[in-house]
Order: structure tokens, then sequence, then C-alpha cells
């Protein structure tokens, strides 16, 4: 079973998950119904080859792996298994889906919430009530689910932040195949999950769809709308392939061209090296040292942008070419002192630089000396604008710079409030 499952989670989650493989024997005994041996031709099913009528084996069963100790050992174990590679017992493709079409019956008939509550562990219930999951199904890297959620969640900090609604959040990435859809959303039941999916197959975006219905389970396609608005403008029908998929072209493009050359020209020009350049370069960033230059550069420039940044020390001129380019290219950086104090004592002691080599580098004085240097340099050329990094992400910074160098490039006349942003 190709597929890859990453784990991730909020606040005081626990860190382990299961792909339980439920025991058919114990569910027709705990329902006391008796099941036919074929699907009804008119009940729904997710798999497209018939399948022949089960049977049980009491050796299968005797082979299962059953793990001793605590419920909470078992769910170690199992999660240790999960990480390592190490596979698990699991149903295969043949009685997965005469199962699920069981349990289709069993939903029907109204028998399906009592059997489920006699096959779930009192562990599960445990966690089920103290936390909620949220589980994301992606047929590629997951990227596009994970980050939706994080976005949707930042809207619930004031929850997440008091502890008074905990949640999990588990990514499947690389699923492409209806067993494993069916074995995740199977799981998503019993810890009675909420399942977020991206899936560019239309067959396995209905899988996904038909299997959470059935077992009642909230479910949001985030891919799936967008999708059919964009075929619907552009009166093309989508591919149904994911990025990445073996069987798509994707050529070159001039933009893929564009951001390696904007790459290796952000490398070149890294820490104020090669200032001749600085007129090729499309965005220029300057501030004191462990203001986020570097890495803001690179996220830009992997977005197509020629980025140069130029440190500013006290004692040491700056380039006389950075006063020469055109001052709309140039961004100031500016920061906390008592947060770059921090940041400088962390990066000293890295490098394993003694307090007395690294005194003047993190020492408060020098701190603010250096920001007031910056900003005299800063308060000269009105037309850079000034950006306050504190407490800002990469990319939050990016947008802000982004922004501006949008709006000056095609002369966008917005209202502003502060020179610093």
């Amino acid at each position: 079973m190709k597929y890859k499952i990453s784990h991730r989670k909020n606040m005081f989650a626990s860190s382990s998950f299961n792909l339980p493989k439920p025991n058919l024997r114990s569910t027709l005994a705990a329902s006391n119904s008796i099941i036919p041996e074929s699907p009804n031709p008119q009940t729904i099913s997710l798999h497209t080859k018939p399948e022949t009528p089960y049977e049980p084996d009491s050796d299968s069963d005797n082979q299962v792996r059953k793990f001793k100790g605590s419920p909470q050992l078992k769910r170690w174990s199992r999660a240790r298994a999960i990480r390592s590679g190490r596979k698990l017992d699991r149903p295969t493709h043949r009685s997965l889906a005469v199962q699920l079409d069981r349990q289709i019956q069993l939903r029907e008939s109204g028998e399906l919430e009592s059997t489920a509550a006699a096959g779930a562990d009192a562990d599960t219930d445990w966690v089920a009530a103290s936390s909620k999951s949220i589980y994301m199904i992606s047929d590629g890297t997951g990227w596009t689910a994970e980050h939706s959620v994080n976005a949707a969640l930042g809207q619930f900090e004031h929850c997440l932040v008091d502890r008074g609604c905990p949640v999990h959040t588990h990514l499947f990435s690389g699923i492409d195949d209806v067993e494993p859809l069916m074995e995740i959303v199977r799981q998503a039941a019993r810890e009675g999950a909420m399942v977020v999916y991206t899936l560019a197959d239309p067959s396995m975006a209905e899988a996904a769809e038909q299997a959470c219905k059935l077992w009642g389970l909230p479910s949001t396609d985030i891919l799936g709308p967008i999708t059919e608005a964009i075929a619907s403008h552009l009166g093309v029908s989508p591919s149904g392939l994911p990025r990445g998929a073996p069987g798509r072209n994707i050529p070159l493009s001039e933009d893929y061209f564009r951001r390696i050359e904007a790459i290796e020209f952000t490398i070149k020009q890294d820490d104020g090296a090669l200032p001749q350049n600085l007129h090729k370069a499309d965005i220029i960033l300057a501030g004191v040292s462990r203001t986020g230059k570097t890495p803001l550069s690179i996220y830009l420039a992997q977005k197509g942008y020629k980025v140069a940044n130029v440190p500013i020390v006290m004692g040491v001129d700056l380039p006389k070419t950075l006063f020469q380019v055109d001052p709309e290219k140039v961004f100031g950086l500016t920061i906390n002192p008592l947060v770059l104090q921090t940041i400088r004592r962390a990066r000293a002691k890295s490098l394993g630089f003694t307090n007395e080599v690294g005194n003047n580098y993190s020492e408060m004085n020098y701190v603010r000396r250096e920001l007031e240097f910056a900003g005299k340099i800063f308060a000269r050329n009105p037309v850079w604008p000034v950006i306050e990094v504190t407490g800002k992400a990469i990319e939050e910074t990016a947008a802000v710079v982004l922004r501006l160098y949008q709006d000056r490039k095609h002369r966008c006349s917005m209202p502003r409030i502060s020179k610093r942003y």
C-alpha cells in the first residue's frame, strides 16, 4: 500500500493515532442481525468489481496481532509501527469492499450505531470526548489542505489558546486509491472526526463524499467547488489528475526559468555581496543584522523576484550604488531592540562566542545605537518604506513588501496611515 501518513497536532492533543481493523465477527454478534451473503443490488457500492460472498475464517481471526497491556500502550505501539513503516494487519481490498457494503446495509437498517458502539474501545471514546479531530486527505502532498485548515483554525485562537476545544489535525498525503481512502474515513468515524479533502480525481472525491455521508461525518471538499467554478468560467473540463502525477506533461514554462534565475541572483547577492549589481535587483532589503533579510530574500526569490540584501553596520559605509539605484526598489527593515537582543544572544551562543567576544554584538546599548543608526539612514531616504518585522512571520513581511512593490510598479494610490508598516 503506497501512501504517506504524516501527523500534525495542535495544543495538548495526543500524538498517536491508529488505523483499526474492524472485527466483523464481533460486529455481527453485537447487531444480532442476519446479513445476506451478497450485497444488495440497490445498495451503493464503492468498488467496481463483483465480490465473492464473505466466509468467516477462524484461522485468520487467530492470526490478527493483539497488543497486550493498557489501551495507551496499544495506541503507542501502533503509532510507532506506522512511523517506522512496519506493515500492520489490514484487510485486503476484497474483504474491505465487502465489509463496506455490509456496513452500508447495517446503516440503512439503523443498526450501525449499536454495532459501532459495541466495537469501540473505551480509550477511543475518551479521546473523542476530550478533543476534536480533523482528518486532511490529499492525493498529492497535502499542502493545500493543510494550509487551508491551519488558516481556518487561526480564526479560533480564543478557543485553542485557552484549551477550551483542543484539536487534532492528521494529514494523509498520497492517497490515490479507494482502499486507503475508506480505511481513513472508517478511522475518522471511530474518532468522530471532521474530514477535509483535496482529491483531483472526481471518482475519488465522490467516494469520499459518499463514505462520509454513510458514517455521518462532517466533510468539506476544498478543491472541488473552485475547480468546477474555474472549469465553468474557462469552458474547459479539468484533467482530474493531481499535480505531479506521472501521466501529466508539464512543460518548463518561462515562469519556471525566471524563478530559477531569481534564486541564483539572490544567493549571489546575499549579505551585501556584489554591490555593483544592485541595479539589476527587483527588490533591495536593508537592515541591521538579524532582521531576517536573508530568509525573506530567499522567500521572495522563490516567487520570481531578484532580491539583494544590504546589511547596515555601525562604522561601515554602505555601498554607493545603494543610493544610486531607483529608491522605490529599496525597503528598510527594523525590529524591537529587546527582541533583537534575544535573537543575537541565541545566535552568538550557537556560534560558540564567549561573553567577551559577543558582548558588543548582543549588548543592549549597542543594539539600540545600531537601530538608531539605521533609523537615521532611513530618515535621510524617505522614499524607502520601513517595515517593522517584530512578531511577523517571513510570509507576512513578504506580503507587505510585495503589496508595496506592486502598488509602486502599477502606480496604485493607496491611503497610508503610517510610514512604518
